[in-house]
């Protein structure tokens, strides 16, 4: 069995409040899911233990001791969803620590999977703090991060066409959201009342990413590629994803993205750089 564990944009991120009794960041997101993906090979053993390995680009910068598969799969094994034991190999091909959530994602992908699609909510809050807030994301295509257990669904789903931009950059989550001072009012959902594509990303190019200024006074570059994807022809709107560092830009088309990314790729060529769209 190969499974696609999809990645996410956050299109906005506004951090709310600090919450005083698990030290979370309550925040609310404008996200969606788009086709850059890890690949996911699953295989039932006979071992009397799990074995959990990558490879990929992005391979190295896993860690191999301690990561989601192991830990979703533990705690999968003691709520007796499964008995087995598995080799689990996946192709990294996305960012490590660059905001799109791969390895909260891969997590994702494997409970779909050992649950058929029917996770219960105890075990999903079980799961959610283990392995971090950002999980229900991945249960969705699109939608709105009301508040750390709320999600409001698109009724409809919008084509988006992205450059996306990676740096080489890490970014440690951890850390950029320590340095997080301010906060922002919360927001009312009324997406709803869009009806077109257009009007979507007249919405969105209003909002923004509260971690966004933090990350590039951290590292600079992020602000000057942010910018360099603004000023390419097409582009409706630049941005952080999460905390970091992948840059995005959403174009009016995919020939557009295209081009625009070629520019890129001419001036960055140490970059990794790729063309993606909302699944």
């Amino acid at each position: 069995m190969v499974l696609k564990s999809f990645s996410k944009i956050n299109l906005s991120l506004n951090i709310i409040r600090k919450l005083k009794k698990d030290r979370l960041h309550e925040i609310q997101s404008y996200f969606c899911l788009i086709n850059l993906f890890d690949e996911i090979k699953i295989k039932k053993i006979k071992n009397k233990k799990d074995i959990v390995e990558f490879q990929g680009k992005f391979s190295n910068y896993v860690e191999k001791k301690h990561n989601t598969i192991k830990d979703t799969l533990a705690i999968l094994r003691e709520r007796n969803i499964i008995s087995g034991y598995y080799s689990i190999l996946v192709n990294k091909k996305i960012p490590v620590s660059s905001g799109m959530g791969g390895g909260t994602s891969n997590a994702a992908s494997l409970i779909k999977y050992f649950t058929k699609n029917k996770v219960n909510k105890n075990l999903l809050a079980i799961l959610i703090k283990k392995i971090g807030s950002d999980l229900k994301l991945f249960f969705y295509k699109q939608g709105f991060l009301k508040n750390l257990k709320t999600i409001k669904v698109f009724r409809r789903n919008y084509r988006l066409y992205f450059v996306l931009v990676y740096p080489n950059v890490r970014c440690s989550t951890k850390h950029i959201y320590s340095k997080v001072r301010k906060y922002s009012s919360k927001s009312k959902y009324n997406i709803d009342k869009i009806k077109n594509k257009n009007e979507f990303t007249d919405f969105i190019v209003n909002e923004n990413n509260d971690l966004q200024s933090i990350v590039e006074n951290k590292y600079p570059i992020i602000k000057k590629l942010i910018l360099e994807i603004q000023q390419k022809k097409g582009c409706c709107f630049s941005r952080m994803t999460g905390s970091g560092s992948v840059c995005y830009g959403v174009f009016k088309t995919e020939k557009m993205a295209k081009a625009a990314l070629k520019g890129i790729k001419t001036k960055h060529p140490k970059y990794w750089l790729s063309i993606a769209k909302t699944i």
